[in-house]
C-alpha cells in the first residue's frame, strides 16, 4: 500500500520513550531494559540518554564523561540508540562535554541533547562543534540535536529552533521552565493534573508541540515526577499524545517505561480502524468512501496513514 498522499508529513521514526540515566549503574540497567522493548525489526522502543547535566552528581564531570564514553563504545550498546545530554551552552563544561564525547564516540552516538537553549545561534554553534569533532575522526555522519525548551527565551524562538536542520526533537523541561518564572506558577503545576490544566503551561505545551510538528520534528514531553505510581506515567503519556500532540516522552524510572510506550503509541483498535479505512480507500482508488457511517477521503487518509506509520 502506497497512498498518493503527497503532503503527508511523517515525523522521524524514533523511540516513543526516552529514558534518562545519570550514573553508570543506572545506564547499565537501562541497557538491559532497552533489550526488553523491541520492535519486530529489532530496533528498540526505548532510547537511553546519558545525563551529564541536572541528573548527574556535581564535581564528577570528567570521570562521568569517561564512564559514558566507555558505555557508548561497549558491546552493550547493541542498538546504537544512546544519546548524551551535555551541559547547557552557557556552562564552562559545554564545549568539553562535546569534545570528549563526540570526538570519541561519533560512530556510536545517536543524538546530543542540549539543555537550556535560548537561541538559534546556540544551536548553530553546537551543530558546528559537533561537525568539527566528527570530521576530525574522518566520519561523515550527521548527529541530530534534541533541544530542551526550559526558558521563556527559548519559547519566543521555538519556531526558529524547530526549523533548524540539525534539530530532531523539541523537549519540554517543565520543572526548569516553572523555576525560571520566579514563583509565578505554583510548584503543584510540576505534576499532574495541574501540569496540563494550568493555562500558561497548556499554552507552552501547545506552542512546543505545534512548532515541532509543523517542521516535521518530534515533540518530546516532560517527565512524570510521581515515581511511586508508575501508572501515572501512562495517564500523562496518553494525555500528552491525544490532547497536546506529543509523540515521545521522558522516563526517569524503569517502572515508567512500559506505561509511557503504551500511552505514546497507537492502540490495537486505532491501528485496526486505520488499516480498514486505508484498505477501503485503496479499493476505491483513493476516492471517497463510507466507513461505519462516516465519510472519508484523502484528507482523512492522510491522518490514518500517520497512525499506521506510528504503529510501525
Amino acid at each position: 500500500m502506497n497512498p498518493p498522499l503527497d503532503i503527508t508529513h511523517i515525523p522521524p521514526r524514533i523511540a516513543p520513550c526516552e529514558h534518562i540515566a545519570g550514573t553508570e549503574k543506572f545506564a547499565l540497567k537501562a541497557l538491559q531494559i532497552q533489550e526488553q522493548h523491541l520492535r519486530g525489526d529489532g530496533s528498540s522502543l526505548v532510547d537511553i540518554t546519558l545525563d551529564l547535566e541536572d541528573g548527574a552528581p556535581l564535581g564528577q564531570e570528567a570521570s562521568l564523561r569517561a564512564q559514558f564514553v566507555s558505555i557508548l563504545l561497549s558491546d552493550r550498546n547493541k542498538r546504537k540508540r544512546i544519546g548524551i545530554r551535555v551541559h547547557g551552552p552557557t556552562s564552562p563544561h559545554f564545549e568539553r562535554d562535546l569534545e570528549e564525547i563526540v570526538s570519541k564516540t561519533a560512530s556510536a552516538l545517536a543524538y546530543v541533547t542540549i539543555p537550556k537553549v535560548t537561541s538559534v545561534r546556540e544551536v548553530a554553534w553546537a551543530a558546528g562543534l559537533i561537525t568539527h569533532f566528527t570530521k576530525k575522526l574522518g566520519i561523515d555522519r550527521f548527529i541530530p540535536l534534541h533541544l530542551l525548551i526550559e526558558t521563556p527565551e527559548a519559547l519566543t524562538s521555538v519556531n526558529d529552533l524547530a526549523a533548524h536542520p540539525a534539530v530532531e526533537t523539541l523537549d519540554f523541561g517543565l520543572m526548569d521552565f516553572i523555576s525560571h518564572l520566579g514563583g509565578a506558577i505554583p510548584s503543584s503545576a510540576m505534576k499532574s493534573p495541574e501540569q496540563f490544566t494550568h493555562p500558561l503551561l497548556a499554552r507552552v505545551k501547545n506552542e512546543i508541540a505545534l512548532a515541532a510538528l509543523s517542521h516535521n520534528k518530534i515533540p518530546n514531553h516532560n517527565v512524570t515526577v510521581d515515581v511511586r505510581n508508575p501508572s501515572q506515567a501512562h495517564q500523562d503519556a496518553w494525555k500528552a499524545r491525544h490532547e497536546f500532540g506529543f509523540l515521545r516522552m521522558w522516563s526517569i524510572h524503569p517502572d515508567q517505561i512500559q506505561h509511557i510506550i503504551r500511552g505514546m503509541t497507537p492502540t490495537a483498535d486505532e491501528l485496526q480502524e486505520a488499516q480498514e479505512i486505508l484498505k477501503a480507500g485503496e479499493a476505491a482508488q483513493w476516492g471517497p468512501i463510507e466507513h461505519k457511517g462516516r465519510l472519508h477521503d484523502r484528507a482523512s487518509y492522510r491522518y490514518y496513514w500517520g497512525i499506521v506509520s506510528q504503529a510501525r
